[in-house]
């Protein structure tokens, strides 16, 4: 059973100042770590956001991340960050033994004086734990488990150990249901762990744009039927299904086009697979976007064909930007997208029900406004980014026995 955790101060708008600390000697330093190659991804976005929202609730914030040295994708992320108003500290990071990684983490929470270790991933759930054993042994540590997708011979060990630490920390946050279920397989005890879903702002992520003004802006073709997924182009996001089922779709007036945002190795592989099923100049792979609010504003659908997921961000950035979506049944999507009432959902693998679900939006126009109507409210009532907030500042408050209003003095 879930238990989401419900916060004692709820925000309306925007976060408020925590009840129990009002100098600026008492804020508690957070620590949001992870590993990053390129731009990063729709983790990324969550933790960049996170900062304004503790700040505003009595919490200081540095994400510190890895990053190979010299990686001209993590200068990308830095602007983001930047416009996100948080403060972002680089750690070079040459591979799994690079003990200089320990000592620079050590050397940010000893000078920020560290309450908190939040971390996002396998290694800086290891590193948590080796700072805490070595000196801090008052700093909290919490890790968000955004989920264990990437599948090689090599994170398939980092991932069992992953699943062999988190029960040593003081509080693991899981943003979908499936793993929150995994995470107590794996030892976390219920008391130790939260729910507490993935979520965008609202506000920033509103549709300012005509479909055909995006196109002009992205270069991409103005009458005909687009569709597009979004995400690091590797084989788990199964984008080679998505052109596939694109393929397939008959019975429209003009024939398909596929638009897709990312980086990745599949690239070359996915240009290659269009040109040998006859879709040569209409699949458009856009690379990474500083802005996605213009590719969701140009489609027509948008389609997450993954076979392995937490809770994607750029499917709830579709739903907010009225885009209509058709996603596979993965890990945490069943949970935010009721079929045929915020979405259609379809079999992980099966590409002829994702073109029969591409063909029926692309073909039955107010089905397609119902859904994206119906999606954009769900985004509103409980996907708010400013809701999840306040959910982890009650977990800080309550590991730091920090008083909250309505709490007993």
């Amino acid at each position: 059973m879930t238990t989401p955790i419900t916060p004692s101060n709820p925000i309306e708008g925007r976060p408020a100042a925590s009840a129990g600390r009002s100098t600026a000697e008492e804020r508690p330093m957070v620590i949001h770590a992870r590993g990053i190659t390129g731009a990063g991804g729709g983790p990324e976005k969550t933790i960049a956001n996170s900062p304004r929202f503790l700040e505003a609730a009595g919490y200081d914030c540095l994400c510190a991340y890895m990053h190979p040295p010299g990686d001209p994708g993590f200068e990308a992320f830095l602007d983001r960050a930047d416009k996100a108003g948080a403060r972002v500290d680089g750690v070079p990071d040459r591979g799994a033994f690079d003990l200089s990684v320990v000592r620079a983490y050590s050397k940010i929470c000893d000078e920020t004086n560290a309450a908190i270790w939040h971390a996002h991933d396998y290694k800086t759930d290891v590193l948590g734990l080796l700072l805490r054993r070595g000196h801090r042994r008052r700093m909290k540590l919490i890790t968000t488990v955004h989920g264990w997708v990437e599948a090689t011979r090599k994170t398939a060990v980092y991932y069992a150990i992953d699943r062999r630490v988190l029960r040593f920390y003081d509080h693991v946050i899981a943003v979908s249901d499936d793993l929150y279920e995994e995470c107590l397989r794996y030892g976390v005890r219920e008391n130790r762990l939260s729910l507490v879903r993935n979520a965008i702002d609202e506000q920033q992520f509103t549709r300012t744009r005509t479909a055909e003004q995006a196109r002009t802006l992205l270069g991409l073709p103005a009458g005909a039927p687009l569709i597009g997924g979004a995400g690091r182009l590797s084989p788990e996001k199964a984008f080679d299904t998505l052109i596939h089922a694109a393929a397939r779709i008959e019975g429209l007036a003009a024939p398909v086009h596929v638009a897709i945002a990312g980086e990745g190795e599949e690239h070359g592989r996915l240009l290659a697979l269009a040109e040998r099923l006859g879709m040569g100049g209409r699949v458009h792979l856009l690379g990474r976007l500083q802005d996605v609010t213009p590719f969701f504003e140009s489609l027509d659908a948008f389609v997450l064909s993954s076979l392995r997921e937490g809770l994607p961000n750029v499917v709830l950035e579709a739903m907010a930007l009225g885009a209509p979506v058709v996603s596979t049944r993965v890990a945490g999507v069943p949970k935010l997208i009721d079929d045929d009432r915020h979405g259609l959902l379809v079999d992980i693998g099966d590409t002829d029900g994702l073109a029969q679900a591409i063909g029926a939006l692309l073909t039955d126009k107010p089905r397609s406004d119902r859904l994206r109507e119906a999606a954009r409210r769900r985004i509103e009532s409980d996907f708010s980014f400013s809701k999840r907030m306040d959910s982890v500042i009650a977990i800080y408050d309550r590991l730091l026995g920090a008083p909250r209003e309505g709490d007993a003095s």
